[in-house]
């Protein structure tokens, strides 16, 4: 009987995915492709606005299974199978960044390698000031290949991934943080009730706008127009939701009410 890696959970429109993979969430293909159906059931539901992916072990996830990658290299073809374990891996990582919900990963312990590249896939990342991130694949003679050098590049700028990347240096989260890897960083004894705070913040707000907010962030990368352009066609189609109509309305109900003068003294 195979390991239970994943341990889902879906209330209050926020999606909870624990990785449970002992005793450090290794990234191995099966990992890949248990995580790949997890997402396809999630695409079965609409009864969910956030994921937030988080961990029952001491750390987040501490990258690719190196013990299954060594295995390979006794097979003779070891660069080609080890591609296609990344490509496998990339296009799973892939759909969680291209997801049209927010995502947000739960920093509690080490995220290295693979695991660091996972939460890069997320919208929104917190992270315990004691945590350790990083992708120190150099130093092991790899490269970080499931999207690090480029996600962690758009995020950071050249600057500081060529700092991270090639010097294989490993964070506590508040460096994370001062250097915008993550955009929170608490104590390890909040984290878990922060996380779910800021889940419950933006699974409250309307589903359509944090769909097209998230689209219009992605376009800021594109030509000089395009993202403009979008704000106009897609922000005015919202105004036709229900959701913008109910929150308008009650704004202007909640505005117009008249206000009880206060007594002078």
């Amino acid at each position: 009987m195979s390991a239970i890696m994943f341990e889902t959970e879906v209330a209050d429109r926020i999606a909870t995915v624990t990785l449970c993979r002992a005793p450090v969430n290794a990234l191995s293909e099966e990992w890949g492709d248990a995580f790949d159906a997890l997402l396809d059931q999630l695409g079965t539901r609409d009864d969910w606005t956030v994921l937030h992916l988080r961990s029952s072990q001491k750390v987040f996830a501490a990258g690719a299974d190196l013990a299954q990658i060594d295995g390979w290299a006794g097979e003779g073809r070891a660069g080609p199978r080890l591609a296609l374990y990344i490509e496998r891996l990339q296009a799973v990582f892939g759909r969680v960044a291209s997801l049209p919900q927010v995502t947000l990963a739960e920093i509690g312990g080490a995220a290295l390698g693979g695991g660091l590249e996972l939460a890069l896939c997320c919208d929104l990342r917190i992270a315990a000031h004691e945590a350790k991130l990083g992708l120190p694949e150099v130093g092991l003679g790899l490269i970080p290949g499931l999207g690090g050098t480029q996600r962690m590049t758009r995020l950071v700028g050249a600057g500081v991934a060529s700092r991270l990347i090639l010097g294989a240096e490993v964070l506590d989260g508040t460096t994370a943080k001062a250097l915008g890897l993550v955009q929170w960083a608490v104590p390890r004894a909040e984290i878990a009730d922060e996380a779910l705070q800021l889940s419950r913040r933006v699974a409250a707000l309307p589903p359509p706008a944090l769909r097209v907010a998230k689209q219009l962030i992605a376009a800021a990368g594109a030509s000089a127009t395009t993202g403009y352009a979008l704000e106009r066609e897609l922000g005015g189609a919202l105004l036709e939701t229900p959701e913008a109509r109910e929150r308008i309305t009650a704004f202007l109900q909640r505005s117009a009410r008249p206000t009880t003068p206060t007594p002078l003294p």
